[in-house]
């Protein structure tokens, strides 16, 4: 099993180093992490980014409010399926995404593979169908993934996995490939595990948002991505909690579970290059 850590989406707030804890400029520069892998059941997605039809006709599909907040640059060389063929892979070959949420930066890539199943937490469609809420309403897009034809829904009970609930048996989907539930920053919103030849990923989604909220007894975070989170939670006490517990699993299993999230450009890069696991 091969694993590809692709950048499906490149956002520029205004903010600078205040979000991304790095740039000298006016802005800064967020990632949207994802994952390719190849298995013996087909190419399988882990989260999408933005997608084509994102980039050639945002306003089809995307919020104008997240557009101008987020600085969101419309370039085709980050779309899943541009990256795909770029490596010289049949993007027909996607044949399974799994979602760790439908926010419309994680989500816009679905409809690029028609024919790949998309799995999700049940809760999590519940409530992007429902939208409530203004920011309900501008984070989840239904013309991002409303020609889906194949979803499978999961609960958020399961067998454990590092002292978390574990989905296992995820349909069609190889052994290794589990959903971690960790609501907060949306009602269904899960971490993504994959077990490979040298331990555990875990693609955190949008758990946590700042690499230093990691690793550490003492967690940082820039004003600017944490007004964000705060922007998006939607329980924020649970938020807390699930971070908690992924900075325990950061601190006491290191050399078992490789934790990184979706946006920070720095973490990014370090687990990206080289580019495959």
């Amino acid at each position: 099993m091969r694993i590809h850590h692709l950048n499906c989406g490149c956002m520029c707030p205004i903010g600078g180093a205040l979000f991304d804890g790095f740039s000298r400029g006016l802005t800064a520069s967020l990632v949207c992490h994802c994952l390719l892998v190849e298995t013996n059941q087909g190419l399988v997605l882990i989260d999408t980014g933005f997608g084509d039809r994102d980039i050639k006709a945002p306003l089809s599909t995307l919020s104008p409010f997240f557009m101008n907040l987020n600085r969101i640059q419309f370039e085709e060389k980050y779309t899943a399926i541009a990256q795909i063929k770029q490596l010289g892979l049949n993007p027909r070959d996607v044949r399974h995404i799994v979602l760790t949420h439908l926010d419309f930066d994680h989500a816009g890539g679905l409809e690029d593979f028609p024919e790949a199943t998309v799995h999700v937490m049940q809760t999590e469609m519940e409530a992007a169908k429902s939208r409530r809420g203004f920011i309900g309403a501008e984070r989840y897009r239904p013309g991002q993934w409303d020609e889906v034809k194949y979803w499978k829904y999961y609960s958020p009970s399961g067998e454990p996995w590092f002292g978390f609930e574990a989905v296992r048996d995820l349909d069609e989907l190889p052994p290794e490939i589990l959903l971690i539930p960790l609501a907060g920053h949306t009602r269904g919103h899960a971490g993504v595990a994959i077990k490979t030849s040298e331990g555990w990923l875990l693609h955190a989604g949008d758990a946590y948002f700042y690499r230093e909220e990691m690793g550490t007894t003492k967690p940082r975070c820039t004003p600017g991505l944490r007004a964000y989170q705060w922007l998006m939670e939607v329980d924020r006490k649970t938020r807390l909690y699930n971070q908690e517990r992924l900075r325990a699993l950061s601190l006491d299993h290191s050399n078992e579970v490789r934790l990184f999230c979706s946006h920070d450009a720095i973490e990014f890069k370090a687990i990206a290059l080289p580019n495959n696991s």
